[in-house]
């Protein structure tokens, strides 16, 4: 949302005002660092391992009392997340304008990617305006009878952010920096979705095992994702590799330049999938299904799941194989030229006025 909130100020005559739900409040608050911007409104969700129940209920009464003592022209809101849909929501029971960025993107899966497609899906009927970053979402969306004329190809907001940090001077952390100057060829590796729990994450890192061990020149960088059920487990089986560096998550410069860096990445993050290609970098999918097929269309993505012996076989594949690995890496990036930001508040701008 940052680049949106650029753009809108660049605009002149809209203000804005932004709601942070409070859930990782580490990681949260090195974005906010990083883009210059300060949330408004925190509503202080986070507990550890609380239900669906639980978050939705606390992120719903949250933004009802914000809503009630303020008046808005319009509710942006971004992507999947249960934020998205309680956003959108609170603007239908508010009668205010809801504008969905990162819409119409689906895997037709209603329980993949969890809760997150169903999150999206039921954004769709509640927003007025659709920002669509490609052909193929504004597609699903007219399949589901959403009005031609509210929707809007923009490309990703995400391809916004991404090009504007590489033009940033921050520096990145000492820890990542001695990493990424380390010899070898470098895989990234991030998991963090809840589908990929317990089962599915062992294979993930039985895989990375069988990696180190097959290619003595590769190094694996795995930025821990915070939720529990994901670091005691990573931590268990893969701590004591000398060639698999486990960190704590990394502020996003310091993760963009590992992305830069590194040979391959090995993803279940939907921005990865949309971030790395600008970047001609192969990406292995960490999951089942995927609304985010562009990128697999174009090449520059493959969907390998969490089986442990189709990992390694494709990533072995992209590491031996150069005429492979060079048809992903110079696969064209179907998610927008950065300038997705701009389209979007042009569009807000007139359907206000």
């Amino acid at each position: 949302m940052a680049p949106v909130i650029f753009a809108a100020r660049k605009k002149g005559g809209i203000e804005t005002q932004i709601l942070h739900t409070g859930q990782h409040l580490e990681l949260a608050e090195e974005m906010f660092h990083h883009f210059k911007i300060r949330p408004n409104f925190n509503l202080a969700v986070m507990q550890a391992n609380q239900s669906l129940f639980q978050l939705t209920s606390k992120i719903s009464e949250g933004i009802g009392e914000i809503l009630s003592r303020n008046t808005y022209d319009m509710i942006f809101v971004q992507g999947d997340t249960t934020s998205a849909f309680m956003g959108a929501l609170g603007g239908f029971y508010s009668k205010i304008p809801v504008a969905h960025i990162e819409a119409g993107l689906r895997t037709r899966d209603r329980y993949s990617p969890f809760p997150e497609e169903m999150n999206r899906r039921l954004v769709s009927p509640l927003a007025t305006l659709h920002f669509a970053p490609t052909e193929r979402a504004r597609n699903m969306l007219l399949d589901e009878k959403i009005p031609l004329e509210s929707i809007h190809i923009t490309g990703n907001t995400v391809i916004d952010a991404l090009l504007w940090s590489l033009e940033q001077n921050y520096p990145i952390t000492a820890e990542v920096e001695q990493i990424l100057e380390k010899p070898g060829r470098l895989i990234l590796v991030t998991t963090h979705r809840r589908e990929n729990f317990g089962e599915p994450h062992r294979q993930v890192f039985a895989a990375l095992l069988e990696l180190v061990e097959r290619f003595t020149d590769v190094r694996i960088l795995f930025p821990i994702h915070p939720n529990p059920n994901v670091r005691s487990e990573a931590a268990a089986m893969l701590n004591n590799h000398p060639r698999i560096h486990l960190t704590s998550p990394l502020d996003y410069q310091s993760f963009i330049i590992a992305m830069k860096k590194s040979d391959l990445i090995l993803s279940d993050s939907g921005g990865v999938q949309e971030e790395a290609p600008s970047l001609n970098k192969p990406v292995l999918v960490l999951r089942e299904s995927t609304e985010r097929p562009e990128g697999l269309e174009t090449g520059a993505l493959k969907l390998v799941g969490t089986c442990k012996n189709l990992i390694v076989s494709e990533a072995t594949e992209l590491l031996t194989n150069t005429d492979s690995y060079q048809r992903m890496a110079s696969a064209r990036n179907p998610y927008g030229d950065g300038k997705a930001s701009e389209h979007i508040i042009e569009a807000v701008s007139h359907f206000l006025a």
